[in-house]
């Protein structure tokens, strides 16, 4: 896949950060499909590929997430804790872009599994070069890992409450086979 359409999702819930960070992005001609949500819980919504997220083809999976931590009704900690505890969504790579810079919040973003940390700017030149770093790291160097989507319907396992996708179905015989390439091929 081209790197020109690796999706990046931008979790920002700061109106100014947003424009700022979207001129940035078009100042440095990153033309990489960019979608914006504004809270946590919306984050986990878009990667489930649940209530307005539903169409696949309008809300493609991302292949690089620039996190804030300070967001509403779920902050990127959690978001961070989320992602990496479902076996479908842990590849992701995560960039926190954030205006903290306490070592308490990059120490612990990175032991969640951030790839990288960035401190937010404060005007249009400092955001053009963090857009610059981003389109030139994370989408034209790093090739990003397959993410896939396909946790709802999923498969229970005896345990109440635990979960398992395809990597986890070797050996559950055709039957729990078929359900999963059904699933997939509803996607």
């Amino acid at each position: 896949m081209s790197h020109h359409h690796d999706v990046i999702l931008l979790a920002e819930d700061n109106d100014d950060h947003i424009t700022l960070i979207l001129r940035a992005f078009r100042k440095g001609s990153l033309i990489n499909p960019i979608f914006v949500v504004k809270d946590g819980e919306e984050v986990i919504q878009y990667l489930r590929g649940v209530g307005k997220f539903e169409n696949r083809d309008e809300y493609p999976l991302p292949s690089l997430l620039l996190l804030d931590l300070r967001m509403p009704k779920m902050n990127g900690f959690e978001v961070m804790e989320w992602i990496r505890q479902h076996p479908f969504f842990k590849p992701l790579r995560i960039v926190v872009l954030t205006t903290s810079e306490d070592m308490r919040d990059v120490n612990r973003a990175y032991q969640l599994g951030a790839n990288s940390f960035l401190v937010k700017p404060m005007d249009l030149s400092g955001f053009t070069a963090i857009a610059d770093a981003i389109q030139g790291h994370w989408l034209w160097l790093s090739k990003a890992p397959e993410i896939s989507r396909i946790e709802e319907p999923a498969i229970r396992q005896e345990q109440p409450g635990k979960w398992f996708g395809p990597s986890g179905c070797v050996g559950f015989g055709t039957v729990v086979q078929k359900q999963i390439a059904h699933n997939i091929q509803q996607l």
